[in-house]
């Protein structure tokens, strides 16, 4: 295979050091940067990052790429979306602009309930379709890895036809049998006797991780257990939806049963956030949920101080303009939100509290490391990415 050369760029930075998961202030700041740069790769990997002044002369076929203007960070890894549904929630706009909750919506068929019927209807053809379309929206704002979750079909063919789509269109699958109890089933404990009896067989040999919403409403941590539990012995890895409006013991359970990250986190507290930080359970923050909702942002300076695995799903690197990133989640509703970097830096600097350099690693190294986004591609062993599959995102290097 031909070498490709992507020469005279303005800038290449990555999250330096050679280990993962980064932890801490001083861990996720530092970075590795080259100034008038290239970028080499070979067979499909990066084989070299440096300055062009060191570029010596390249043998065999060489196709090379004009990076003039440009930086290169490594590709965005998004390890939380719901990517893979039909249908939308525009009638529950008006709702909640007079007042009701995310809660409240859920408890009367709306949210995660009105997906379900035309997610069910869309078939698989039209799933293909519709998480075609999201990724390429996503592939286009930088994202070059994602995760994406099942759990609007919540019946045994939808559930599998989503967890197919997303494993044929290069996404982590991830079985979100756990999403809600759909209506047929008078309650959580008659669904789960379905779930892990009719779909967990099969999803297990689809999925690479299984997870539940542990919330009030949805699923009691008694429920998570007995689901989780289940897919665990299956031979899937675990993640949770936890504490996005209440603290009902999602973070305990994610530590016992070794989860791999527990996602959203904006209910949590200071005894939460400390047991997070002794853990190897990543924290994955959602702050577009936050505020789309109308929440508190997750207390993403206090895990970062203590220490936390902290991927994010917001990144805004300091001086790159044009860099978008992918902000849906399962509080939103699929309606996938892409939003301008500069949104992110306002809640970022007054709230969420995890700017510059250290969104770089949490929306790259942090995510993509194992124990945050399963079957993800781990830290690359050489510094500047470099031995790691080709993956990077080029943005416009001024501002």
């Amino acid at each position: 295979m031909a070498k490709l050369l992507i020469r005279d760029l303005a800038e290449v930075v990555s999250p330096a050091g050679t280990h993962a998961p980064l932890r801490g202030p001083a861990g996720m700041s530092k970075l590795d940067a080259y100034e008038d740069a290239y970028v080499l790769c070979e067979d499909g990997r990066l084989s070299a990052v440096g300055r062009m002044s060191d570029l010596g002369a390249l043998d065999g076929d060489v196709e090379e790429l004009d990076g003039r203007g440009r930086s290169v960070v490594p590709g965005l890894v998004d390890c939380h979306t719901h990517a893979c549904f039909a249908g939308d929630r525009a009638d529950e706009f008006s709702r909640r602009a007079a007042g009701a909750t995310y809660e409240e919506l859920h408890a009367a068929g709306g949210g995660i309930l009105s997906t379900v019927g035309a997610t069910r209807a869309a078939g698989e053809e039209g799933l293909a379709v519709a998480l075609a379309r999201h990724r390429a929206w996503m592939l286009a704002a930088g994202t070059t890895t994602f995760e994406a979750k099942s759990g609007y079909g919540l019946d045994r063919d939808t559930e599998l036809a989503q967890l197919r789509v997303i494993r044929e269109a290069g996404g982590i699958p991830t079985w979100l049998g756990a999403h809600a109890v759909p209506p047929e089933f008078p309650d959580a404990d008659a669904y789960l006797d379905f779930a892990l009896e009719e779909v967990l067989p099969e999803a297990a040999r689809l999925a690479e991780a299984a997870d539940v919403f542990l919330e009030r409403g949805a699923f009691d941590a008694a429920h998570a257990r007995r689901y989780l539990e289940a897919c665990r012995d299956a031979g899937l890895s675990l993640r949770l939806h936890a504490d996005q409006f209440t603290e009902g013991g999602g973070i305990q359970l994610a530590i016992e049963l070794g989860a791999r990250s527990v996602d959203h986190l904006e209910a949590t507290g200071p005894e939460g956030v400390q047991a997070l930080a002794r853990s190897d359970v990543a924290a994955v923050l959602l702050p577009v949920a936050a505020v789309f909702l109308g929440r508190p942002m997750p207390p993403g300076h206090d895990l970062l101080e203590a220490g936390a695995i902290l991927p994010t799903r917001s990144a805004r690197p300091r001086t790159w303009a044009a860099l978008t990133v992918q902000a849906a989640s399962a509080a939103t509703g699929p309606s996938p939100i892409w939003v301008h970097a500069s949104v992110i830096a306002t809640g970022n600097r007054s709230q969420y509290a995890l700017p510059g350099l250290k969104s770089v690693a949490s929306a790259t190294i942090a995510p993509a490391s194992s124990r945050s986004c399963p079957g993800g591609m781990g830290r690359p062993r050489k510094s500047a990415a470099t031995g790691s599959r080709t993956a990077a995102t080029s943005l416009r290097a001024s501002a």
